[in-house]
């Protein structure tokens, strides 16, 4: 039997080069999203060439019921879960602390903190139920070091640090594995989501130096994944080599 990985916010970047390096490893595949074409399109195209089962489900991580209902459908061989990948997040606008948009604070707290507490309180139980598991929770370099205007993405990536680091301690004891990705720049559709589809400034963002692409987010989850039983990578940091932190680039004019 084929082993199952769930993933969320599937439909691009990060989550959409995952679901690909998984299935093409012969992993079948729960994929989640907000927009139903594409992730239906995606499932469509993992099925059409690796020949791996893929169930989308269409929601919102920061829908609580939608999450519920959606997670508590599944029957068969989906509840035996292996790998959970909590992926769904994002940055919107780069505003200092005083001039910061309250929604676009409320928009980050939902869905980096809340969205990705939602799906872990339905799917922990599955986890712990089949005495296995592995979740993987996608942070940030900026949970280490704040930037400037980075204030409220910061904070809750450095929840997303300590909430993993607190996933680790609880499940211990039910031998379910967690393991937090910290990555640095990488370009996929971040910066156009931070802001608010102002491709230029996204572009801007990466120039001067070669930042990382989803493929290489990617395969380092499929690396700690793919350990033994008996080894838990808690914690991988990976920036592009002209990066060292959130805050120190070297940039070529």
């Amino acid at each position: 039997m084929r082993k199952i990985i769930f993933i969320t916010g599937a439909t691009s970047g990060i989550g959409k080069a995952t679901a690909e390096i998984f299935a093409k490893n012969n992993y079948d595949l729960i994929i989640t999203g907000r927009r139903k074409e594409k992730l239906d399109a995606l499932a469509d195209q993992l099925n059409s060439t690796y020949k791996v089962d893929v169930l989308p489900l269409n929601f919102d991580v920061t829908d609580k019921i939608s999450v519920k209902k959606s997670i508590q459908s599944l029957s068969g061989k989906w509840k035996n879960i292996d790998i959970l990948l909590n992926n769904a997040g994002l940055a919107v606008g780069l505003e200092k602390i005083q001039e910061g948009d309250i929604n676009d604070w409320e928009m980050m707290i939902d869905t980096n903190i809340k969205g990705l507490l939602y799906v872990s309180h339905e799917l922990i139980p599955i986890l712990i139920k089949n005495k296995k598991g592995h979740i993987i929770n996608i942070g940030s370099t900026a949970a280490n070091v704040v930037y400037q205007g980075g204030n409220v993405y910061c904070a809750t990536k450095f929840a997303v640090d300590a909430l993993s680091q607190s996933m680790r301690v609880d499940l211990l004891e039910h031998k379910v594995k967690v393991t937090q990705i910290k990555p640095g720049a990488a370009e996929t559709e971040f910066s156009l989501v931070r802001f608010k589809g102002d491709s230029t400034k996204a572009k801007n963002t990466y120039k001067g130096y070669e930042p990382l692409v989803a493929e290489d987010i990617a395969s380092s989850i499929y690396f700690v994944a793919s350990q033994p039983d008996h080894v838990c990578i808690n914690e991988l940091e990976i920036t592009a080599l002209a990066q060292a932190n959130s805050c120190y680039f070297f940039k070529s004019n």
